[in-house]
């Protein structure tokens, strides 16, 4: 690489220069003290002392992690219609992730609320994976039924946005949990696996207890992931893979089944969906076994009871954060939030590198060497001594300061400018 920036024909005026930061970029191999230059929303130039001009505005990145844009695979951002949503910028560029996934908020009807109001609008690129239903998740405030039926939903419709839309629908959401299954047997796993293989898309698949289940007709554990695993697809995803719930992924045995790490094996992808279920024991257990996952996502939500964030305390950097403690590489981990979700939303031209051409979507993080508890989803701690701090984004070239307003598990009330204490999920100084 020359000392300017080029593209094979010459210099290149440079709009952004990241100076002397260490360059983890998975999808390409790095790991390497450079810059990077930005010239209008595209990546021109990653080497060493890249050469700015005037009027290029110089971020100096010494002693920072600059990497892809972050990607976090799975949030739920229809704020106020789904009462569980969070706004948009506050789960994306406010908490260093450039690209969210709605992983599915809303089914065929709300779609285009969803596009008008917060794809359209935020200044976090947001796609979306439909859920399988006309409506989608959305149910009554404090505390309603959920308004959800096999009845209220069919493939073909959901399958038609996708032809509408095709760079915003990236792929479809449905479950294999006891709860679904006790009500409607497997209708709606097998509507979604309908869905995908009309357009080709990834299914995503809800693993562990989720809704009401009919005590009636309680599925035995131990016989979901069988049928979700019989189902499911070299490149479909399996959610909250470390998961506590005991019709999850892992559930109570002490090492995964041959069958889940031969699909694995065969490209079946698992993704991690922090949430409410996140379990360090699972995680333990699963990594000793040699299963990593594929993709780290948050599962960043509100309350399911009102329209209200303050539940929560996870996020994708703190997620991330965990995992280093767990013992994954920062390398496999920057991997999981950048490069892998961006092969599963077939999108790895534009985003999850910062290979030049691709679109200037690049996060700055920090990592701080501090005591620290994290803490999981049933509230066991785990001890660390670094969490990872989102310090700037850069959307689409044009740097933005992360305001952390979500980074209750890696930053404390004051680093983020408020008052209140810590609660649920998250994490706190040792």
């Amino acid at each position: 690489m020359s000392d300017h920036a080029s593209n094979g024909k010459g210099s290149v005026p440079l709009d952004v220069l990241v100076r002397g930061g260490r360059v983890i970029d998975p999808a390409l191999g790095r790991d390497i003290i450079a810059d990077v230059g930005i010239a209008g929303d595209r990546i021109v130039a990653v080497g060493p002392n890249l050469r700015p001009q005037e009027t290029t505005t110089v971020i100096d990145a010494t002693g920072l992690v600059v990497c892809p844009g972050l990607v976090d695979l799975h949030t739920h951002v229809y704020e106020y219609v789904t009462n569980f949503g969070v706004a948009v910028d506050d789960a994306g560029v406010n908490a260093g992730v450039t690209t969210a996934v709605d992983m599915g908020s809303v089914g065929t009807w709300l779609f285009p609320g969803l596009k008008g109001y917060v794809i359209d609008t935020a200044k976090t690129d947001v796609v979306a994976f439909l859920m399988m239903g006309y409506i989608g998740a959305v149910q009554g405030q404090r505390g309603g039924p959920p308004l959800l039926s096999p009845d209220w939903a069919d493939a073909e419709s959901l399958a038609k946005w996708h032809g509408d839309y095709p760079e915003l629908i990236r792929g479809f959401k449905t479950w294999g949990e006891s709860g679904s299954t006790s009500q409607w047997g497997w209708r709606f796993l097998d509507m979604g696996r309908k869905a995908a293989d009309l357009t080709g898309l990834p299914l995503y698949i809800h693993t562990g207890e989720l809704y009401p289940v009919d005590e009636t007709n309680r599925p035995d554990p131990n016989t979901i992931m069988p049928e979700v695993l019989e189902r499911a697809r070299p490149g479909d995803v399996l959610g909250h893979c470390y998961s506590a719930r005991d019709d999850g992924i892992l559930g109570p045995a002490e090492r995964p089944s041959p069958e889940l790490v031969k699909a694995v094996d065969d490209g079946l992808r698992l993704d991690i969906g922090h949430g409410l279920n996140f379990s360090f024991d699972t995680a333990r257990r699963m990594l000793d076994a040699g299963v990593p996952p594929y993709t780290i996502s948050s599962d960043t939500h509100g309350s399911f009871v009102a329209c209200d964030d303050a539940v929560c305390s996870w996020s994708l950097v703190g997620t991330m954060s965990k995992l280093v403690t767990l013992g994954m590489s920062l390398s496999d981990v920057i991997a999981c939030a950048t490069w892998h979700p961006a092969i599963v939303l077939d999108k790895l031209d534009e985003i999850g590198t910062l290979r030049e051409g691709s679109r200037a979507d690049v996060t700055l993080l920090e990592v701080r060497r501090d005591d620290w508890e994290y803490l999981d989803g049933l509230g066991a701690s785990l001890e660390s001594d670094q969490r990872l701090v989102p310090t700037l984004v850069l959307r689409d070239g044009k740097p933005i300061t992360p305001t952390g307003r979500l980074l209750r598990d890696v930053l404390t009330p004051e680093e983020r400018g408020e008052d209140s204490e810590l609660i649920a999920v998250g994490g706190r100084p040792r």
